[in-house]
């Protein structure tokens, strides 16, 4: 029951709803029907106005074990009136209109309705950008951000290199490591103006660094890599409760887990896994960025996404009359034209009979017909080929029933060579049967949209794949890569290191009240340099409570308590209500591997800042006021023969 005061005798678990307290009761049945009608009588039409808040109006809710099939439905809806009774889904808006009543299960009440009505602070959200061209970038990737941003200042464009490393290294933690760097040069400003030495200060900051990376390794945990619910959890807290923050996520119950959050994460676990090659002495390869290509088709739905066990690209047979689905085909790739050869330089031919050209053309057709007899003698039903292929070598391929694709890339065509084990060949001559690939089990071309688009799937053990991402706007598909490219890094560093630290701000107060009780033992000014490295960690648990809307103040102040005892690593922020909570418990973990070269990217970062005492220009003011682009980075080279002159 919703209500600002309950009896003394009462059990009351409070949640929040934006600016209202949510009050669940233990009501004697008995006393049902009369707490019914006090309720009705204070929230007339279905709202309530509270005194303490002027004009404000609050959307009525109950809570009934079992919800809307409640036994005691009975009671309430005597009293209910002309009031409308519905049953509450945890999405439910403001438009059922003011004679209307939410009834919720216990269950998931206050839980459910808490996630609907707190109001998140707007930094969760995306921001728009223009990059330089005049596009339109849509995204909360910091990375993406930074790197279309213009900076002139060394160090703005320093910083923004960090974020570009992080990125390349481990996909995730882009926004944490400018963060982070930027709250360690901000801490070291008062030691800078009590005179301490920038090399006394960087010194302190190494120190910090080494015992923060062995501190690490004792909190991290070890994570079986087979467990598929245990990807799909960090997965998508990692990456997609901010692409789709309207959708609530229990990860107490994963399989209740919100359609579009259990089918992107499946998608980068499933890519991952497809690529991992595992080397003879047991060492794991996964290269994503060549040999899992994602593939953005504008049109359909979010749910229409998956990943393909084989390949796909966007081309079409050469001729129309060729065969467009092959059952088990018998594919040869080849990296040279099927086409007469050119002279490289300007060739004139005279010819005085028509015999002569006669002879010409036919010369022409015989060497088309041995290189496409050195192919059929291998008894291929496709051939793909990154050059050319001349209406010839058509005409010939497609009486020996050959389906022929042209000018592909080379990288898919090195994705191809995986998927159906054949070998790339550069000569027709030197083709031989080992050399077909035998593992595709489906060769087909598809229309979608307006383009066709070629499909090489059911293989067997596919080493590469194609995920195929559908969305209803451009802007939409390229932020589902973005934040699918952060969720291949996070799938990939817990493959190849698994291990996971407790996440919500939890590891970084756990460093930060470690590092400043050890601070004491240190001796000399360095120990402040230490100390103030710990200050600087806990920036990340204050902005993830920033970012929730909760009380900065009174978060951080219950954090640094429970952190001072020991035994509370595992204590940090829940995302979804800005509580401090047992991250453990909630399955919210982070990396070891981002959270090792966040520490690392940082800290040193703020080391080599730190030892710069000015700033030395190589061009002159004027050339600046003519040329705003040379500050701007432009390639004004002034090495070799022109600075000789």
């Amino acid at each position: 029951m919703r209500n600002r005061s309950s009896p003394s005798d009462s059990e009351a678990d409070y949640g929040q709803l934006g600016h209202a307290e949510v009050v669940v009761m233990t009501v004697p049945q008995d006393d049902m029907g009369s707490i019914a009608g006090r309720f009705f009588q204070a929230c007339p039409g279905g709202l309530r106005r509270d005194v303490q808040d002027v004009g404000g109006e609050y959307r009525s809710v109950i809570g009934l074990p079992g919800g809307i099939e409640s036994p005691l439905m009975a009671q309430v809806r005597a009293e209910a009136g002309k009031t409308k009774l519905v049953a509450g889904r945890g999405d439910d808006g403001d438009t059922l209109g003011t004679g209307t009543v939410l009834v919720y299960d216990t269950a998931q009440f206050p839980a459910h309705v808490a996630e609907k009505y707190h109001q998140f602070h707007d930094d969760m959200l995306d921001k728009y950008g223009l990059d330089p061209m005049g596009g339109i970038v849509m995204t909360n990737d910091g990375n993406a951000i930074l790197r279309e941003v213009d900076v002139s200042h060394p160090a703005a464009k320093n910083m923004i290199e960090l974020s570009r490393a992080q990125d390349e290294e481990v996909g995730d933690g882009t926004t944490s490591v400018i963060i982070l760097a930027g709250e360690l040069l901000g801490v070291a400003e008062p030691l800078i103006e009590k005179k301490l030495h920038p090399t006394l200060i960087v010194s302190g900051y190494m120190k910090a660094l080494e015992d923060a990376q062995t501190l690490l390794k004792e909190l991290a945990c070890a994570t079986q890599c087979s467990t598929q619910v245990v990807h799909m959890k960090f997965l998508f807290v990692a990456t997609l409760a901010r692409l789709f923050p309207r959708y609530p996520v229990d990860l107490e119950h994963p399989e209740v887990l919100p359609l579009f959050g259990t089918l992107i994460s499946d998608l980068a676990i499933k890519a991952v896994k497809t690529v991992c090659i595992v080397k003879p002495d047991g060492r794991k390869e996964i290269d994503v960025k060549r040999f899992a290509k994602v593939e953005k088709i504008q049109g359909g739905e979010l749910t229409d996404c998956q990943v393909l066990d084989g390949v796909m690209f966007n081309k079409d047979i050469t001729h129309p009359r060729m065969r467009r689905e092959i059952r088990n085909p018998r594919v040869v790739l080849l990296d040279c034209p099927l086409e007469y050869k050119k002279g490289e330089s300007q060739t004139n031919v005279e010819i005085t009979k028509e015999s002569d050209w006669e002879k010409l053309l036919q010369q022409e057709e015989e060497e088309m017909r041995r290189v496409c007899d050195d192919i059929l003698k291998v008894k291929p039903d496709l051939v793909i080929t990154e050059k050319g292929v001349s209406d010839l070598a058509q005409h010939f391929l497609m009486k020996g029933g050959v389906s022929v694709i042209r000018r592909i890339r080379k990288t898919d065509n090195l994705r191809i060579a995986r998927v159906t084990g054949a070998h790339i060949c550069n000569r027709t001559e030197e083709l031989q049967d080992s050399m077909v690939g035998t593992k595709c089990g489906r060769f087909k071309v598809n229309k979608v949209g307006e383009e066709y688009f070629t499909y090489l799937t059911e293989c067997q053990d596919p080493k590469a794949c194609s995920i195929v991402l559908r969305g209803a706007t451009r802007d939409v598909l390229n932020e589902i890569e973005r934040n699918l490219q952060d969720a291949f890094a996070v799938a990939r560093n817990i493959i190849l290191e698994p291990l996971l630290l407790p996440g919500g701000g939890a590891v970084e107060m756990e460093l930060a009240a470690r590092l400043s009780e050890k601070s004491k033992s240190i001796e000399g000014s360095r120990q402040y340099a230490y100390k103030a490295v710990g200050e600087a960690l806990e920036v990340i648990p204050r902005s993830l409570a920033h970012n929730c809307g909760a009380d900065v103040v009174r978060a951080m102040t219950d954090l640094r308590a429970r952190h001072a005892a020991t035994g509370n690593a595992h204590i940090g922020i829940d995302g979804k209500t800005g509580k401090v909570a047992d991250v453990k418990v909630l399955s919210i973990f982070d990396t070891f591997a981002v959270k090792q070269q966040t520490l690392r990217t940082s800290i040193e970062a703020a080391a080599m800042l730190l030892r710069i005492d000015d700033i030395i220009s190589g061009i002159s003011k004027k050339k600046r006021d003519d040329k705003p682009s040379a500050v701007m980075g432009a390639d004004d080279e002034t090495f070799g023969d022109s600075r000789d002159g």
